[in-house]
């Protein structure tokens, strides 16, 4: 059977997205993700969205290349915001849920004056029973974690996923490497695993931010990480709270803004949602038989690469 397919991007993390309400019907969803990111005229992704209905919502649910199945993904979410805003929804104004979480969602003012763009509000925890290494603590707010070292100082946040963050002078891309990897054996302290970022302050409100994501190791970027960081960075003072974040990363730019209230946060994650090419997987249910591409979107990425241009 064909299964209608678009590849689309947040910030430069790339996915393959299928819209289930629409009809098409995958079946295997793990295996499906790990067959079509894995093949070469996908040219890589970073997960699979699928757009689905849970009770009264659209919802999405997306798979990391290795199979595993993702609580959240802020720059898959907005992609999915797109497309349900423009088959299903009339309103700029909506709810998605994901991993059993509800995400109040808009239709954003477009970003660099062109480019599709999108927000989703996201509440952020301070405990997770995914976090191991806090001890049951309220919260692991700048503290070390001594299986990681001593030398690096975490922030654990839960945003419908689990992730550490921390705050550096530079970012070494091999020591992230070494982190992500860890989690992954470290069982008692991360027993899920864990999405791992460093970030660096590059501006009066702005951070750079590079991420070991779970279930896909190195990418571009990861939306609710990106979140993560800048609302770690706005409760060590590194940041203000309430005032816009540029939040730079190696895929392009999104903006946060983070809101405190008592024991509540809730960060706004806004950046584009932009489409490369949509086609169809020939897919028989357990193997993939291949792509087709019918659709580039070549306005879409040179507008996306002139919005990178103009940060640098």
């Amino acid at each position: 059977m064909q299964i209608e397919i678009i590849k689309c991007h947040g910030s430069g993390n790339k996915f393959i997205m299928v819209d289930m309400v629409g009809g098409n019907i995958v079946g295997d969803m793990a295996a499906f993700a790990r067959q079509v990111c894995a093949h070469r005229d996908v040219e890589s992704a970073d997960g699979i969205l699928y757009v689905v209905k849970a009770g009264e919502h659209y919802a999405m649910r997306m798979f990391n290349p290795d199979g595993s199945e993702a609580e959240m993904c802020g720059n898959g979410i907005r992609c999915v915001a797109r497309l349900v805003r423009e088959r299903y929804i009339d309103c700029d104004e909506f709810t998605l849920t994901s991993g059993g979480g509800l995400y109040p969602t808009r239709k954003a003012e477009l970003l660099n004056g062109e480019i599709e763009t999108y927000g989703v509000d996201i509440s952020v925890r301070l405990t997770s029973p995914d976090f191991g290494f806090a001890k049951g603590a309220d919260n692991f707010i700048g503290k070390a974690i001594p299986s990681l070292g001593d030398d690096i100082r975490f922030t654990a946040l839960n945003l419908g996923n689990p992730h550490i963050v921390a705050a550096v002078e530079e970012i070494d891309m091999e020591r992230l490497v070494v982190l992500g990897e860890s989690v992954t054996r470290l069982k008692e302290d991360f027993p899920k695993g864990i999405n791992v970022s460093l970030y660096k302050k590059c501006g009066e409100n702005a951070i750079f931010v590079a991420t070991y994501e779970r279930g896909a190791g190195i990418t571009y970027s990861c939306g609710t990480a990106m979140t993560a960081s800048s609302t770690a960075a706005t409760l060590l003072g590194i940041c203000h709270e309430g005032k816009q974040i540029d939040v730079y990363n190696r895929g392009g730019m999104v903006r946060c803004l983070c809101t405190i209230n008592g024991e509540k946060i809730t960060t706004r994650l806004t950046g584009n949602a932009t489409y490369m090419w949509s086609g169809t997987a020939e897919w028989n249910g357990e193997e993939l038989q291949g792509i087709a591409k019918s659709k580039i979107y070549n306005i879409e990425e040179e507008a996306y690469k002139r919005f990178v241009e103009t940060i640098g």
